[in-house]
């Protein structure tokens, strides 16, 4: 499963925002991906995460393979949304 978002964050996915993301995904069993540019990276990998450079209005992909990949998806969504970070 996967699901796009549009950055909406003046500061992109960086620091803070990469930190709140990677604990996030942590909390789930699914290996959860960020796709940006064609390059994919683990979003429970704060150096992976950091590497993509996501800046304001870029277009990024999150995906979520296993048992709770769902639940996983809908959690990174809301804190997005919650945050600010994207659309």
């Amino acid at each position: 499963m996967e699901k796009q978002f549009k950055v909406t964050a003046e500061t992109g996915i960086h620091a803070r925002p990469a930190t709140l993301l990677v604990q996030t995904a942590s909390k789930f069993d699914s290996e959860i991906h960020l796709e940006y540019k064609g390059k994919k990276v683990n979003l429970k990998s704060i150096m992976g995460v950091m590497s993509l450079g996501v800046g304001q209005g870029a277009d990024i992909t999150i995906s979520a393979e296993g048992s709770d990949a769902e639940e996983a998806l809908r959690t990174l969504e809301e804190t997005l949304k919650k945050e600010g970070l994207a659309e």
